[in-house]
């Protein structure tokens, strides 16, 4: 019982030794006639300053010590998780935790004079705990997020958004814990507040709920995913997306330009998504040249012979020209006049050209449609539009197939005594 009654008080002395440290200085000052309150103050200082080192110290070895055991594994590790981790600090911010906690723990030691600064101080680093929280919370969704989108099936998913709401909630409770630390208000008051504030709130929040609601129906919906190409006449996009997060949706414009559009305009207005054509096996050509009509003729038998040395239709004409012959002799048609009987047109013999001459072309896809259509005459002449589809996609090569197809067929329309139709010039006056 004595023994155990002398260990106790062994305790106790510790105790009490430790607690008698924060005035060593104190005593010091004191016994070298310091008055009471500078001795106080100056001790206050001197620890205070003696604990900033400490703090400081602490936390540049915990950092070095945290980044080179994560660059280390990193390294040995086969993931690239551990070094989006590095990349995105989260180290870095971890290692800030155990100065904090020093400094939590030693603050009542410095300050044991003053009770309204030691109060203060405590509930300053209570705060930073949950900003600090806070921002390791954000860098591991951070990585996250960058992992997430090496998969290439999740690459063009807006991750972006769903990160965004959920640090928009996490601050906001964060501020709201800040809140109940600084003024000592419980908890449950402040959720009862926000519900009579809920008004105010949507109407603060009001592009964020939109953008939230925009984000989860596009993505939903698979109405937009990052590298799509889209046409939006409203804003004057007409790029690539590049990013999509909870407010915005960045495109970057063929001319480098970036155009911002709000989330919530996707699902408001309308836009042109060009990904049907990308994930397509081809381009489409629709394009139209302009025939002047009073060069539409029926095709004489000298014309239509003339017309044979064209390879490309050649056969047609040759099976055509018999068909006719046919029909018109067992009709008994008098071929006196040209326009008696069935004939061919010289549209007509070139519009089969067209067609001939598509269904050649090595860079038109022959398994989706190809066709060469006459469209309603106009007060520029007659529309005979050429439909079909490149097997290059890239918008430097689909140009460049689209005008050598029109280049060859601009060039052979004076063939079948056609002319494309243009509005007159100062020249064609000269002349």
């Amino acid at each position: 019982m004595i023994q155990e009654t002398t260990q106790l008080t062994a305790v106790k002395d510790k105790v009490e030794s430790g607690l008698n440290l924060s005035h060593k200085i104190y005593d010091y000052l004191i016994s070298i006639d310091f008055s009471v309150t500078s001795a106080k103050y100056l001790n206050m200082l001197v620890l205070l300053l003696a604990l900033l080192i400490v703090v400081f110290i602490v936390d540049f070895i915990t950092r070095k010590l945290l980044l080179k055991a994560f660059n280390k594994f990193a390294s040995a590790s086969k993931s690239n998780f551990d070094d989006l981790m590095v990349k995105n600090k989260v180290s870095r911010n971890i290692a800030h935790i155990i100065p904090l906690l020093i400094a939590i723990k030693f603050i009542p030691d410095v300050l044991t004079d003053f009770p309204a600064f030691e109060n203060i101080l405590e509930k300053s680093l209570e705060v930073f705990a949950i900003i600090l929280t806070l921002w390791i919370v954000r860098s591991l969704l951070n990585t996250i997020k960058d992992y997430l989108k090496t998969f290439p099936r999740l690459k063009d998913k807006p991750i972006d958004s769903y990160i965004q709401v959920f640090m928009i909630f996490a601050w906001i409770i964060g501020i709201l814990y800040a809140v109940k630390i600084i003024t000592g208000t419980p908890f449950i008051n402040f959720i009862t507040g926000i519900g009579a504030a809920s008004a105010v709130i949507i109407l603060v929040f009001k592009d964020t709920i939109m953008g939230f609601v925009a984000s989860i129906q596009v993505s939903i919906n698979d109405m937009v995913r990052i590298g799509d190409w889209i046409t939006f006449e409203k804003y004057g996009a007409d790029g690539d997306v590049t990013e999509i997060n909870l407010a915005t949706v960045k495109v970057q414009n063929f001319d480098k330009t970036i155009t911002t559009i709000p989330t919530y305009a996707l699902i408001s207005d309308s836009f042109k998504n060009w990904r049907g054509m990308t994930s397509s096996d081809g381009r489409r050509i629709k394009r139209a040249l302009f025939i002047k009509q009073d060069g539409v003729a029926y095709l004489t038998e000298s014309e239509i012979e003339k017309l044979k040395d064209i390879q490309l239709i050649s056969s047609y004409l040759e099976a055509r020209q018999s068909d006719i012959k046919s029909y018109n002799t067992a009709n008994n048609v008098n071929k006196d006049l040209l326009l008696n009987g069935r004939n061919l047109t010289n549209l007509g013999v070139f519009r089969k050209y067209i067609d001939s001459y598509l269904n050649q072309h090595p860079a038109i896809n022959k398994d989706m449609m190809i066709m060469a259509r006459q469209l309603a005459p106009t007060t520029q002449g007659i529309p005979l539009e050429i439909y079909a589809f490149s097997s290059d996609k890239r918008w430097e090569n689909y140009e460049y197939i689209m005008s050598d197809v029109f280049d060859h067929l601009i060039a052979a329309l004076p063939y079948f005594n056609l002319e494309i139709f243009e509005l007159p010039s100062n020249s064609t006056f000269n002349s």
